[in-house]
């Protein structure tokens, strides 16, 4: 009989700012259990849904554990084949055209261990291949616009229980970052007033003094005004604004236009109400705003939503003050030393690169411009806006491979061949947060004939002659190259060895827990710039700006459409949480929620299978009727096949403004959907 052992590593189904500790207990080969880690220094025990589902993953029968490859394009037939022969399929399909005309998209799948983005990295660079940032179809615009105001570092969630006396939980979820909740709670016993700004109500509203239903993209139009109150009132903070700030005079000329009258007609909540939110914000200092990662920014002008909200704390002087600035975000870490970058010694070779510019992938897609295409980790489908143009662009690749653990939608319909992916709990792992990094130990022996990509990276690499993929000996040594900017006392570079040591946690290296404690911000003059040049040369508003979103099709489908998280589910892992029984029960189909004034006209009752269609597209949901949703907005979970068959797919920035924010490109295509609802 085998022994009973327990191993700590961290959850697979969430991603920064909140990754959970978890305990696993394993016998043999087998897992047992899983539960929270009670001494983890930020979960503390606290493990969702999500994480508990986790333990339905090892032993699943749905499991790929063989390549398998399709019979005939068209056909949802398979047959397995040997890791040589699945080589050199990729092999002979890459050495038949240019490297450039390669291309590799990463998902979340692949990020559950937290080493493989930088080996991606490398092997794409160092072989020629196409490769991108795949936050674009995350939080990456939201960072965008905070990267143009200079402010893209987070206080921490500790800061925010500890000083905050206002906390504007604006755009954000609780099922984004549930690791916040108890920090949350823990200000609002102390006594700070929060506000939750969102466009429907959420687990966060339970949390909240004041809920505030604004419409779908108005975002910047909500900041503005109340940065024009702020202003008009005298409420700013003239010291701060002269010495840390750029483009004032500029800025507050600028804001007359945007009254509280104006706001109220753009976001649709009454001119007294944004003053209201105004003064409170100015005058119960310290204030922190909680900003969303991903959803507030789905439309055609997302990122004017960051870039206006981020002036906020600039015009009070919240910034480099606990319980001020902005609080934890996705895509955000905390003022502290990170992951050593290895990718740095790499040199690209010439090439035709199209950039991490998703309206630029999609036409060259469509263009016919790429022979082979890896997915890693992705539901491609499933995450790029207009999917049905996706999808037309996909049959043109010659070779589409994919590398995960499930079959998804994605592969039912354009993989040509499959390889299958170890998962977490068999892999030595490295996660990070804000604050904090967790080693991940292997708890189970890969099953099948899975391999994890870090291997699959070097064989590919070996057989097409890519040198320097893998320049360590082995995942240990590649980890303690991550780790070589932690310090020790000794001065010495943290190891994964001294890691374990440690328990498996570590205290990030210069933390503070305050953002920009020096007042130097992300932007060429180290203020924050409420003028931007770099904005203005790449054709953009140099101003913070709002841009009314603009459907031609309106009249004609009158229900804006919107997407984002649940806690029953993360993205569209685990063929959309189907194969894992406690995910599929919680959540088992499309689910969209329209207000009554909405349904009763439409004849739509809780319960009822819809249409949403539009001139893009159409698929069926499930409705639920609520008030928790603003009239005239249908809300749905994203992750669901067919969700962005109905969204629109124009590009957010051009292509000349793409990439004028270090490593933050603005590449998210358009997620805005005008849509109708019928019974089915």
């Amino acid at each position: 009989m085998s022994e009973k052992r327990l191993i700590r590593t961290m959850c697979p189904m969430n991603c920064l700012p909140t990754q959970c500790g978890m305990r696993v207990e394993v016998e043999g080969n087998q897992l047992l259990s899983v539960k929270g880690d009670e001494q983890h220094p930020e979960s503390r025990g606290f493990l969702c849904i999500r994480g508990r589902a986790t333990r339905e993953i090892p032993h699943n029968p749905a499991r790929l554990l063989t390549p398998i490859r399709r019979k005939r394009r068209g056909e949802d037939a398979w047959e397995p084949c040997s890791w040589d022969d699945a080589y050199t399929m990729i092999v002979e399909a890459i050495e038949r055209t240019q490297r450039d005309r390669v291309g590799l998209w990463r998902g979340h799948g692949v990020g559950s261990t937290g080493i493989n983005t930088p080996l991606i990295t490398r092997f794409g660079s160092l072989g020629g291949f196409q490769h991108w940032v795949s936050a674009i179809v995350c939080w990456a615009l939201g960072g965008y616009g905070l990267g143009l105001t200079g402010v893209l570092k987070t206080n921490t969630k500790v800061d925010m229980a500890a000083h905050s006396r206002m906390v504007f939980f604006w755009g954000a979820t609780l099922a984004s970052q549930p690791g916040t909740s108890p920090y949350l709670v823990a200000a609002r016993k102390r006594g700070a007033y929060v506000v939750h700004i969102d466009t429907r109500r959420t687990e966060a509203s339970r949390h909240a003094d004041e809920v505030v239903l604004i419409r779908p993209g108005t975002d910047a139009a909500l900041a503005l005004a109340m940065a024009h109150v702020i202003v008009e009132e005298g409420l700013t903070d003239q010291a701060f604004v002269q010495e840390y700030t750029l483009g004032f005079a500029e800025f507050a000329d600028h804001l007359r236009q945007y009254t509280p009258e104006w706001g109220a007609r753009q976001t649709g909540i009454d001119p007294e109400q944004i003053r209201h939110l105004a003064r409170l914000y100015a005058t119960r200092t310290p204030a922190m705003i909680v900003l969303g990662g991903s959803s507030m920014y789905k439309h055609q002008h997302g990122w004017e939503a960051s870039r206006a909200i981020a002036c906020l704390p600039a015009l009070t002087g919240q910034l480099g003050i606990a319980g001020g600035g902005l609080g934890p975000r996705h895509g955000a870490t905390a003022q502290a030393n990170g992951l050593a970058d290895v990718t740095a010694d790499v040199v690209r070779p010439q090439g035709s690169y199209i950039p991490s510019h998703m309206a630029s992938i999609t036409e060259a897609l469509t263009s016919g411009s790429l022979d082979v295409l890896l997915l890693l980790g992705a539901n491609f489908l499933s995450g790029f806006a207009d999917s049905n143009t996706v999808e037309r662009g996909l049959e043109k690749v010659g070779l589409i491979v994919s590398y995960d653990i499930f079959m998804n939608e994605t592969i039912r319909r354009v993989a040509d061949l499959v390889l299958p992916g170890t998962i977490w709990l068999e892999e030595l792992g490295l996660k990070q947060t804000a604050t904090h990094l967790y080693l991940m130990e292997p708890a189970l022996q890969p099953v099948g004939e899975v391999r994890p990509l870090s291997r699959v990276l070097r064989e590919l690499a070996e057989r097409l002659d890519i040198p320097d993929v893998f320049p360590w000996q082995d995942d240990e040594a590649y980890i303690n190259a991550l780790l070589s900017t932690q310090k020790l006392p000794s001065g010495e570079a943290l190891t994964v060895a001294e890691l374990r040591k440690q328990g498996g946690y570590w205290q990030k290296t210069a933390l503070s827990e305050v953002a920009y404690p020096d007042r130097r911000f992300d932007t060429p003059s180290k203020k924050v710039e409420f003028w931007s040049e770099r904005a203005l040369q790449a054709g953009l508003s140099p101003l913070p700006s709002f841009t009314p979103a603009v459907e031609e099709e309106a009249t004609r489908y009158p229900l804006r459409f919107c997407q984002g998280r649940t806690l029953t589910a993360f993205h569209s892992f685990y063929d959309e949480g189907k194969v894992l029984p406690t995910l599929a029960k919680a959540n088992p189909e499309p689910e969209i929620w329209l207000h009554p004034n909405d349904a009763r006209p439409r004849k739509i009752e809780t319960g009822n299978r819809v249409l949403i269609s539009n001139g893009h597209g159409h698929f069926e949901a499930k409705a639920l009727v609520t008030e928790g949703i603003l009239q005239g907005v249908v809300w749905m979970r994203d992750g669901w096949s067919g969700v962005n068959r109905v969204t629109s797919g124009q590009q957010t920035v051009p292509l000349v403004a793409n990439d004028i924010i270090a490593d933050i490109p603005g590449g998210q295509a358009t997620y805005d959907a005008w849509v109708d609802l019928q019974n089915v």
